[in-house]
């Protein structure tokens, strides 16, 4: 019988999506483990730290016993391999994400042969959500609630304060 399958779902989290929240519980009755690696996004500017982004996800996940979360920096691919993923999941919005992504897909190919993608697309619901359109409505005071759970919310708005 074959050993349950380690998928890792990548991602800055800043801050956590109900469409990130889609597509972690759908690998999550797909694959035996799903870690969900918080990049430490040192390329980036983000509203939230990185012990911030974490404790929103294991907030969100809490309940479920086969999701993980971990940081990583540096490759995803490296992150992959020394978890012992098979698997490395992403969502796709639209044909522009796509694009890009197909791109990621076939560059962590070469580099990990043994660690496959697999795209998602998220409900209808959750397919114009990005967390760079939540962060600017929260920052210009609009309303963010429909967009992420109540535990990100809450911390949304303290921040935007």
């Amino acid at each position: 019988m074959p050993q349950p399958v380690i998928a890792v779902f990548p991602g800055t989290f800043d801050p956590i999506t109900l469409g990130h929240q889609d597509l972690i519980r759908r690998a999550s009755r797909m694959f035996g483990t799903v870690i969900v690696a918080v990049a430490v996004a040192h390329h980036k500017k983000t509203m939230f730290s990185l012990e911030e982004r974490l404790e929103m996800v294991r907030e969100v996940f809490q309940p479920l016993d086969n999701v993980r979360v971990e940081s990583f920096t540096g490759l995803v691919r490296d992150f992959a391999v020394a978890h012992g993923a098979r698997a490395m999941v992403r969502g796709v919005r639209s044909v522009t994400d796509f694009d890009y992504e197909a791109q990621l897909a076939g560059m962590n190919k070469a580099l990990a042969p043994d660690v496959d993608t697999v795209f998602l697309t998220p409900d209808s619901r959750f397919q114009f959500i990005s967390s760079t359109l939540v962060r600017e409505i929260a920052s210009l005071k609009g309303e963010v609630a429909q967009f992420v759970a109540p535990v990100v919310h809450t911390r949304l708005l303290a921040k935007v304060a």
